[in-house]
């Protein structure tokens, strides 16, 4: 086993996502039912064998770095961790300025670990990954750089960085969220994106860290400044992330990354989550996905009155520990711990977080709610949006988001 530290960026605003991230860095949002989105990420790094791994995070990260202190202990007598690392102002009184200024700031790290190869993964997206196929296919070929790549649809493609490859998977040409972005030859409609996952040889990445610090130009950012640079100069390969196989995945899940970077993307990623056979599966025992666990007890559905339409009743949802569906009805729904559906409530393809409270004879469409919300009786939200958008915020998709706090009464 190559000695690999992972470093993961999670010190992103999300802005995108807001008023999700209005109180927490996007990484820490929850996804799921009761993971957060870094789960998924770190998952990837432990189930593949690697557990050295540093988390940069800078953006309102105290619910970021309370999760991986409670949730992700691994056995030091390993030598194995997974670590929060807050902005330390190394440098003097500035914060991140990009990418691959966040890692440049952190190059101590590096050198006191003393890896082979340091992978720089994002931790904002969902996805299952075996790193260890994309180690294998770096080492293969010699590269000093290899990014791992999907197809996206080209009316997508410019809110990635978009890659040219050669016919042995050497990058080409790279051009970050450009304005007409280049289709894959033979593939018209379709562009090959950069997943943000990067494998570096240490000594090719400190070197190019370095250069790019000095460089009073550089806006300091892996796609916009680091990959194209080092085309020419250095062995860059593309991981086509289709070919990476996990134990026991349904084949409709191969290839499956979520960037969830948007209201709409974050809710179309959870419905995926809740069809009977769904396109990214939370149930694969071999490719477990890990978290912190409280301690709830077993979710619980009483009354069972047909007659007066009083039944405790969920249907294509996750429903997670603790939650009580006492009388309502659930339709395409993701429920987080202790949610509570009281009698006649009618909820459909909404994301109730932590401690979300439905009142009796309630309504509600096409929402996510935040942690510990009480939606009173009788209220009704998500189907009339030119009033919903007076009273919380409506995405692009007509998704109704109401943040921690809100006034509901």
């Amino acid at each position: 086993m190559q000695n690999l530290l992972a470093m993961i960026l999670a010190g992103g605003v999300g802005s995108r996502l807001m008023p999700l991230t209005r109180d927490r860095a996007k990484p820490a949002v929850p996804f799921g039912g009761r993971y957060r989105i870094i789960d998924f990420v770190l998952s990837n790094f432990v189930n593949s064998g690697f557990a050295k791994i540093k988390v940069l995070t800078q953006y309102k990260s105290e619910s970021l770095n309370t999760h991986i202190s409670r949730g992700w202990r691994l056995s030091s007598i390993l030598d194995q961790y997974i670590e929060a690392v807050p902005a330390q102002q190394r440098l003097g009184p500035q914060w991140y300025k990009g990418s691959a200024d966040a890692i440049y700031q952190n190059i101590t790290i590096i050198a006191d670990e003393n890896p082979d190869l340091v992978a720089v993964f994002g931790g904002d997206n969902i996805y299952k990954m075996d790193v260890r196929q994309m180690v294998n296919f770096h080492a293969a070929n010699g590269a000093h750089l290899t990014v791992a790549a999907i197809p996206v649809p080209l009316h997508e493609a410019s809110d990635f960085g978009i890659i040219q490859i050669d016919e042995n998977q050497r990058m080409i040409g790279f051009e970050e969220k450009p304005a007409n972005p280049a289709p894959m030859p033979g593939r018209p409609g379709w562009a090959l994106a950069s997943m943000g996952n990067y494998l570096f040889d240490t000594g090719v990445l400190i070197k190019v860290l370095t250069e790019d610090a000095e460089n009073p130009m550089s806006v300091h950012d892996f796609g916009k400044s680091i990959i194209a640079s080092m085309i020419e100069s250095h062995r860059v390969f593309v991981y086509d992330f289709h070919t990476n196989v996990i134990p026991d995945q349904p084949e409709q899940e191969h290839g499956y990354w979520r960037d969830v970077g948007s209201l709409g993307s974050y809710w179309q990623s959870s419905m995926d989550l809740v069809s009977v056979s769904p396109v990214f599966d939370l149930y694969n025992r071999r490719w477990p996905i890990r978290t912190h666990y409280d301690h709830n007890p077993p979710a619980k559905f009483v009354h069972d009155d047909v007659a007066g339409n009083r039944v405790g009743l969920a249907v294509n949802s996750i429903v997670s520990d603790g939650c009580i569906i006492s009388g309502g009805r659930l339709e395409r729904c993701v429920l987080f711990p202790r949610c509570r559906v009281n009698s006649y409530a009618h909820v459909t393809e909404s994301i109730l977080f932590d401690g979300v409270q439905i009142g009796r004879h309630a309504k509600v469409r096409r929402c996510i709610i935040d942690k510990d919300l009480v939606v009173p009786s009788g209220m009704t939200i998500g189907y009339n949006l030119e009033e919903d958008r007076a009273r919380f915020h409506v995405s692009e998709e007509g998704i109704v988001v109401i943040p921690k706090g809100a006034g509901l009464g």
